[in-house]
C-alpha cells in the first residue's frame, strides 16, 4: 500500500446529512461561497452531493431512512456537528454568512494563538467555524 504523501488532494471529506439538502447546498454556495462540484438525484431526493471550497470538498445529501441513514443519524439540530474551514479574510466570509441569514454566533474574534474566527450556524443547526488558522499536513505544526 502506498503512503499517502502530504502534498496530495485531500483524502479526508466530511459528509453530511440534510433535513433539506437540495436548500442547504444553495444556502452553503450562498452564505460560505461553496461551489456545486456534483448532485446526484434519487427522484426529488439529492442522494448525494460534493460541494467544493478551494481545494477541499465536503459531501452531503439528504436524509434517507436506510441502513447508512441509521448509523449516521437524523439531523436534529442538537449539536455535535461541527466543521473548521481555513480562510484568507474572515470579515468578508462573515458579513457574506450574515446577509444570508447564518447565526453569527462568535466573532470575528481574535484568538489568542493568532487566528481571526467566526462561529456560525447554519438552517438546521450545524456550527461552522472559519479562521485563519490554516495548519498544513506538509509543514511541521507550530
Amino acid at each position: 500500500m502506498q503512503t499517502p504523501t502530504a502534498i496530495e488532494a485531500p483524502r479526508i471529506f466530511p459528509a453530511m446529512r440534510f433535513r433539506n439538502a437540495a436548500r442547504m447546498i444553495d444556502w452553503l454556495c450562498e452564505a460560505f461561497g461553496f461551489t456545486l462540484h456534483a448532485k446526484y438525484m434519487d427522484g426529488d431526493t439529492v442522494a448525494h452531493a460534493q460541494l467544493s471550497f478551494g481545494s477541499a470538498m465536503i459531501m452531503c445529501g439528504d436524509m434517507r431512512d436506510n441502513a447508512y441513514g441509521d448509523l449516521v443519524g437524523a439531523p436534529d439540530g442538537a449539536g455535535g456537528r461541527s466543521l473548521y474551514i481555513a480562510v484568507d479574510d474572515v470579515d468578508a466570509l462573515s458579513a457574506r454568512a450574515a446577509k444570508a441569514g447564518a447565526e453569527i454566533v462568535e466573532g470575528p474574534v481574535e484568538r489568542d494563538y493568532g487566528s481571526r474566527e467566526v462561529i456560525c450556524r447554519d438552517p438546521e443547526g450545524n456550527i461552522w467555524s472559519f479562521g485563519t488558522y490554516w495548519p498544513k499536513a506538509h509543514e511541521p505544526a507550530e
